[in-house]
């Protein structure tokens, strides 16, 4: 069943970016499979937030993580590397992306159910807390769990393939064989201090090489909201009410500068 799912993500990824009107392209996906109790996704409340939830909080039977990543193009990040405000095409692709994703886990969710399996997604996963700025369901983290990269000064995770894409996940009581959390650093700075482009890239200074300032980093991604309004806004507010932005809240400029964007790193 792993197979299938992997094939399922493949599929429908391929699929969507050919539609009429999707403007954004993407890479292969990577596919990994965490285990709901790996004591490290048990320990989320404890490293991100109180509020973080669990798996077994959205699917009480949750036995895996589905975790994938949805790699960008070279030709997108390029279009995004120059001043300081980011690009359309970055902007359109954040809404286009955040779109593929509630699609395709709601048929990932019925392909699960049409296979004797249980799965679900936690509303938390689009509800975004804009006073304290923290996730309470990180899909990074969860694909850390699942195997799929390291995380690098940048905040970011660098799977094979780079750290120039979009991570989403499904949780499911399915008995599948769980991945490991990657057992190599691929963060370059980290591993032996040769890099750092992602903070020369932060244009506000928010990245630093000793910690990272998360609301001067948001302060941008609401100037560049009040620029990119025709996109949408993909995250709702904590009361579900509907967008809590009137535009698109992105930067991406420590991701699409940096050597670990892309395989080859």
């Amino acid at each position: 069943m792993r197979e299938q799912i992997k094939q399922f993500i493949e599929s429908y990824v391929s699929d969507y970016q050919d539609r009429e009107g999707i403007t954004t392209k993407y890479g292969h996906p990577l596919i990994g499979f965490a285990d709901a109790y790996h004591p490290y996704i048990q320990k989320l409340p404890e490293l991100i937030g109180s509020s973080h939830e669990l798996p077994q909080n959205v699917l009480p039977d949750a036995r895996i993580i589905v975790a994938y990543f949805v790699p960008f193009t070279k030709e997108l990040a390029a279009s995004n590397r120059a001043g300081t405000m980011a690009s359309p095409e970055w902007a359109r692709a954040y809404e286009e992306t955040n779109a593929l994703f509630a699609e395709l886990n709601e048929a990932l969710i019925e392909y699960i159910r049409a296979n004797a399996g249980h799965a679900g997604v936690t509303p938390k996963a689009v509800t975004f807390y804009q006073d304290s700025l923290v996730s309470d369901w990180s899909h990074r983290h969860i694909a850390y769990a699942a195997g799929l990269g390291t995380f690098g000064l940048n905040n970011m995770l660098i799977t094979e393939e780079g750290c120039c894409g979009r991570f989403s996940t499904v949780i499911t009581n399915l008995k599948l064989e769980p991945d490991a959390p990657a057992d190599h650093e691929r963060c370059l700075f980290k591993k032996n201090g040769s890099c750092g482009a992602c903070v020369k890239n932060c244009p506000t200074g928010a990245l630093t090489k000793e910690g990272y300032d998360r609301f001067k980093c948001y302060a941008l991604c609401r100037e560049n909201a009040k620029i990119y309004t025709e996109f949408g806004s993909s995250y709702t507010n904590e009361d579900g009410t509907g967008a809590n932005s009137v535009g698109s809240e992105v930067c991406g400029k420590c991701v699409t500068g940096s050597p670990c964007a892309f395989r080859g790193f």
